[in-house]
């Protein structure tokens, strides 16, 4: 079977995939991105290759790889093209895409080819920066900006931007639009810190910094996509079977996509591939976007994912597919998350959202497990779910019973009954289960002296996990105690379907 390549494209079929022109083989070099990961592949790189096909954007991206981990063999044998094969779900209709994607002109190594890296920053070309170096990798290190490489992401970015200050004298009109993807908060501000704190300790020049500050834009951002990669080998196999090539890079992605870039006017006069996707947002507060993920996509998997494991449920998918658990998932999202979203949101757009989140959720392509969700358990729940319960209890005077019931799953979830290796384990049906928690150790001596009531009021008591007494909250411990009490004395998946029951009947 051949392999895909610029050499072989004349010769593929277009029938099962999208296969890109010629001109967009030579468009000029207007990227240089930081990473070679699934989601960059599956996200902006999608995105600019896109814009490209419809004539917006008309530039592809040099990609540096900044670990020494794996190589980039196959990005060079495919001259880098790569198949993306799009799935999921979209106002209840099933979506399936092929296409190669033409946006990579080539994959430099940081390590070995530094000096070509430098030459990039060099071009006139070059407007805008992309990076996705993990959460770890926006970090503040000593750094030397003169070696060949850098360490860290900033210290590579920093000497990239000194290199391009040097070979354009300082031109104000030679800055670059920054665009971290990073999955922290304020990943842009934090970016522009970093940056600023190492050109001092590097001793630059002070017309330099000044520069840096006032030509180049750091943007926030927050991406939003599943990019599970390379599919299992059975459907690698079929997949190249349909395709009629070989392809090492083949990437799945699923439908929904998010990019939102917090930027003026001019930041949207670079970053034009906004124009080829409804999924591309630039404006000057992107709060809403990260409020909708955080409150609607990630505090119900939170909520709901104690709760579907000890159902018997392994995937988020699998539970779509159960009445009982969709219906509560559906309610706990629809119901008590978006009415208590600690900020200011038309009802219209946070029902489409968590429309859309639902979709994802049921998304036949996607094997997202719950188990995975549990990592980090108190943590997130902390963080995902606190502020909308009590502005949900401040707002609507009651107690939010699907979150209640989502609460009690949790402390029923922590439930380790011995351990090993320093983790904790807890038991469903007779086997274990890893309880991949800091506090996994507080919550077995809980449950080794205290009756459900106790534990509940003890655990809602402290202040250490929640920030906040939820205690206090009116009802709000007596239902969870309740909820844990059922799950006790009838099972999980039982106390559910009662609980669905009665919401419907209500």
């Amino acid at each position: 079977m051949r392999e895909l390549s610029t050499h072989t494209l004349g010769r593929l079929s277009s029938a099962a995939v999208t296969l890109p022109e010629a001109a967009q083989l030579a468009l000029p070099e207007k990227v240089l991105q930081f990473g070679t990961g699934v989601l960059l592949r599956g996200l902006p790189d999608y995105l600019i290759d896109k814009a490209n096909r419809q004539g917006i954007f008309n530039g592809r991206v040099v990609v540096v790889k900044s670990t020494d981990g794996g190589d980039i063999t196959a990005f060079t044998r495919q001259d880098g093209l790569y198949t993306l094969c799009i799935r999921g779900i979209e106002d209840g209709q099933q979506v399936e895409e092929n296409l190669v994607s033409s946006a990579i002109s080539r994959v430099l190594s940081a390590k070995s080819q530094w000096a070509e890296v430098l030459r990039v920053a060099q071009s006139p070309d070059l407007q805008i920066v992309i990076s996705n170096t993990t959460e770890v990798g926006i970090q503040l290190v000593a750094d030397d900006i003169r070696q060949a490489p850098p360490v860290s992401f900033p210290g590579k970015l920093l000497a990239v931007l000194y290199a391009r200050w040097q070979a354009f004298g300082g031109a104000p009109d030679k800055g670059l639009v920054i665009v971290p993807t990073e999955l922290i908060p304020e990943n842009g501000t934090k970016l522009e810190a970093i940056l600023l704190e190492l050109a001092h300790r590097n001793g630059l020049e002070a017309d330099f910094i000044d520069w840096l500050e006032t030509a180049n834009t750091c943007c926030n951002s927050l991406v939003d996509r599943i990019v599970p990669g390379r599919p299992a080998a059975a459907m690698q196999a079929a997949l190249e079977t349909e395709l009629g090539y070989s392809d090492d890079l083949l990437t799945m992605s699923e439908a929904y996509l998010l990019w939102a870039i917090e930027g003026d006017d001019k930041v949207r006069q670079v970053l034009t591939f906004e124009q080829a996707d409804a999924g591309v947002v630039v404006q000057p507060d992107i709060n809403l976007f990260r409020e909708l993920k955080l409150r609607l996509l990630n505090g119900t998997h939170t909520l709901s994912c104690g709760l579907a494991f000890l159902s018997g449920f392994d995937t988020v998918r699998a539970a779509m597919d159960d009445e009982v658990m969709s219906g509560y998932i559906t309610h706990l999202m629809q119901d008590d998350l978006r009415a208590g979203i600690p900020y200011p949101v038309a009802d219209e757009a946070s029902r489409e959202f968590g429309r859309q989140v639902l979709d994802r959720f049921r998304n036949p392509y996607i094997e997202h497990r719950w188990l995975g969700i549990t990592l980090n358990y108190s943590a997130k729940l902390q963080m995902r779910a606190v502020a909308t319960l009590l502005c949900y209890v401040e707002r609507q005077q009651q107690v939010p019973a699907c979150a209640a019931l989502g609460f009690a799953a949790y402390l029923l979830f922590m439930r380790g009954t011995h351990q090993q290796d320093h983790t904790w384990y807890g038991e469903l049906n007779g086997e274990a289960y890893p309880i991949q928690d800091e506090k996994a150790g507080y919550f077995a001596d809980l449950w080794q002296r205290l009756d459900a009531t106790e534990l509940t009021t003890t655990v809602l008591r402290n202040q250490a996990l929640w920030n906040h007494d939820l205690a206090l909250l009116p009802g709000f411990a007596a239902q969870v105690a309740s909820c844990l009490q059922r799950m006790l004395d009838e099972g999980v998946y039982a106390t559910v379907a009662s609980h669905l029951h009665a919401r419907v009947s209500a």
